[in-house]
């Protein structure tokens, strides 16, 4: 790859070292891609399948529901610990989901299709499983207090699992429009290749969007179990624009469309301009995908007119993310990677990273250019910012450590992960209590037994300086929503790399939005 003196001078000039590192350095994307898809297969609850490819792990969680008399067995724990937050875990398969109906193809290219359909497929079998009736969703199984208080293998678990669900009386607004956002894009996943499959999914996402809207409420004033680990701090308007527009874009009817339409003002989608994307808060997806609408051509005059509303508020979230508002942007590391908060920042940077890949895709169909406050920005811009924080991912940072476990060859070796921290029980199935755990396993030194492979951890502080402990949570956990939306994103840039496509997008990045 080649630059003229004057570029470069340019770059240095204006450019964060991380990504001036990510325009000189390429990474195998197709590698990052294969191992993100292997991680969700160590974070699966149940009964694991004959192909397995984490082979560290074996069967857990074989009697969740059974207390309730309901089959809960199946779909994956969170993080590091084993309990299954409903929450969480939809927006998990929402974000795998979209990745596919986005760029299905370049991951069928990097020939991860069927790993990618698995990994979905092994959430919506839960989601369909755990709502029971139309207007009951089983929310939770297992109890973060008594769960944290052990430190032990998911095949070994004696902590409580407990059930929890939303009914009529005890809504849960919230976490059924975001069930029914993930079943209805997953149905869209499924449409060719199984197409009953496809239908029960999306039978299962109308019921529970006319159950979270007939029924309305925040699901933590129903289960004050969920209040200390993942809180409704947005509150459930997002979740039901989120899950009419997807709703809306699974079958094209137009009612959906007039939810979103109508509500679009008193629910916050056209009011809020917000600089995060997370799976609390779904505003900056919301209006994303409102701006996919302004692609279609039969609009309604006042369908056309308010998604141009959401579009002004998706354009600030984009600008925020390049700092290219005035005083209203993301702050970065001095590498260069975007800041959002100490715990767990990483699940903003892949958030955004997926959300900046699929607005750029947007700007390259309209033809156009993005208008910030700032200054003008070119889909490839935005392309080359998605790109960069992916590759501080992925190594091109000040510490030279890729966040994405497994990938590369310094990347973090203590991830607070029980599972990982502990003897497998394949090698060993001498049972290993509560407490035994903490004592024999956590306090080590010693890097984790097993790879936790694929998996985001939360990653750097402020400064880009990283701790690899395993009592560093903040740091060194990891999440399934933290690795959904890089799924996305390298499919994109494996797609592109290798050819002369990559070199335009790297070759645009002439100034690097470090205008604050």
């Amino acid at each position: 790859m080649e630059f003229s003196f004057f570029f470069i001078t340019l770059m240095f000039l204006f450019t964060s070292p991380a990504t001036i590192a990510s325009l000189v350095q390429e990474f195998s994307y197709q590698d990052a891609l294969s191992k993100s898809l292997l991680y969700f297969e160590a974070q699966r609850s149940g009964h694991l399948p004959y192909n397995q490819r984490v082979t560290w792990r074996h069967h857990s969680g074989l009697t969740d529901g059974l207390q309730q008399g309901v089959d809960l067995v199946g779909g994956y724990y969170d993080a590091g610990d084993h309990v299954k937050f409903g929450l969480p875990m939809a927006f998990t398969i929402t974000m795998l989901a979209w990745s596919v109906i986005e760029y299905g193809d370049e991951i069928t290219t990097a020939g991860e299709y069927k790993h990618a359909l698995e990994s979905i497929k092994w959430g919506t079998d839960y989601f369909i499983k755990a709502h029971t009736k139309p207007y009951v969703l089983w929310a939770e199984v297992g109890d973060g207090d008594t769960d944290h208080y052990c430190w032990q293998r998911p095949e070994d678990m004696t902590t409580s699992r407990r059930a929890y669900k939303i009914d009529n009386e005890n809504p849960g607004s919230d976490l059924a429009g975001e069930t029914a956002a993930a079943l209805a894009a997953a149905s869209l996943v499924f449409r060719n290749s199984n197409p009953h499959y496809s239908h029960l999914l999306l039978h299962h996402a109308q019921q529970l969007f006319e159950f979270g809207d007939k029924y309305r409420g925040r699901y933590d004033s129903s289960i004050a179990a969920v209040k200390s680990y993942y809180a409704s701090v947005s509150g459930y308007k997002d979740e039901l624009l989120w899950a009419a527009f997807w709703l809306h874009r699974a079958t094209g009817q137009s009612n959906y469309l007039d939810y979103a339409v109508d509500k679009a003002h008193c629910f916050g989608g056209t009011g809020w301009a917000i600089s995060e994307f997370s799976w609390d808060v779904k505003y900056a997806g919301v209006q994303i995908m409102a701006v996919q609408n302004l692609l279609v051509k039969e609009l309604q005059p006042n369908q056309k007119h308010i998604l141009e509303q959401y579009k002004t508020k998706a354009e600030h979230y984009v600008c925020s993310c390049l700092g290219m508002n005035k005083g209203e942007n993301v702050d970065r590391t001095p590498g260069g990677l975007l800041y959002i908060r100490q715990w767990n920042n990483m699940q903003y940077v892949s958030g955004a990273a997926f959300l900046l890949t699929v607005f750029s895709d947007f700007l390259k169909s309209m033809g156009t250019d993005l208008h910030c406050p700032n200054g003008t920005v070119t889909s490839d811009q935005v392309l080359s910012f998605a790109k960069s924080q992916a590759d501080y991912i992925l190594g091109s940072n000040p510490m030279n450590m890729s966040y994405l476990v497994g990938f590369g060859t310094k990347y973090p070796k203590r991830v607070h992960h029980r599972g990982a921290s502990i003897v497998s029980y394949k090698e060993n199935k001498g049972f290993i209590g509560c407490t035994q755990g903490y004592d024999k396993w956590y306090g080590r030194r010693d890097e984790n037994p097993n790879v936790l492979v694929g998996a985001l951890v939360g990653g750097p502080d402020c400064q880009d300086n990283f701790g690899d402990e395993r009592g560093n949570y903040m740091q060194t956990e990891a999440c399934t929503y933290n690795t959904a939306p890089l799924v996305g994103v390298f499919a994109k840039l494996h797609a592109l790399s290798g050819g002369s496509r990559l070199q335009e997008v790297v070759s645009s990045s002439a100034y690097a939005y470090d205008n604050y």
